[in-house]
Formats: C-alpha cells, sequence, structure tokens
C-alpha cells in the first residue's frame, strides 16, 4: 500500500491509498506514486509542486472581535490572572 497522486491535466485531483496493483485507472488521469511534495491542488510535471493560497485578509468584524478581546485579556491580566487562568476563561 502507498499513496498515489490521481493527476489531471498536471494539477494533482487527489490523493488515494492503492496497493499499486488492482485495477485503478479513474477516467481522463493518471495515477503516479506520490512524494512528500503532493499535494491537492498542486501541479505534477515529472516532479510535484504546491505553493500554499495566501490566506484572505481578515475581515473588519474578525479584526474588531480580535480587538475586543485582545482588550478583555488585558483587563483581566490587570486583575491578577495569570494565563492560565485567562485562557480557561477565554478557550484558548
Amino acid at each position: 500500500m502507498g499513496t498515489y497522486a490521481v493527476i489531471r491535466s498536471g494539477i494533482v485531483e487527489n490523493l488515494v491509498v492503492w496497493d499499486g496493483k488492482t485495477n485503478f485507472s479513474p477516467e481522463g488521469c493518471e495515477v503516479v506514486k506520490a512524494t512528500s511534495d503532493a499535494h491537492i491542488g498542486g501541479t505534477y510535471d515529472g516532479n510535484f509542486h504546491y505553493v500554499a493560497p495566501t490566506p484572505p485578509e481578515p475581515t473588519a468584524e474578525q479584526v474588531a472581535a480580535a480587538e475586543v478581546k485582545s482588550s478583555a485579556i488585558g483587563k483581566l491580566k490587570a486583575l491578577g490572572l495569570n494565563d492560565a487562568e485567562i485562557a480557561s476563561i477565554t478557550g484558548g
């Protein structure tokens, strides 16, 4: 058993566990033994390539929520609570 990449038009569509022997031939795809560089959405040109997408910018609501949480944590620290106590209250 091993991990194989299912490739369509040079793009890794899926990673599957396969014994490499039983009949498995997805229509219109190439199946190649995967390396640690193989990721769904990556490319394959004889070697696997993957660039992680840039995470999206936080929304205004997310920024505001982070500011409120930061302010609350500062106030809890001013009251003398330690990081473990604050984490148990805030869940993080």
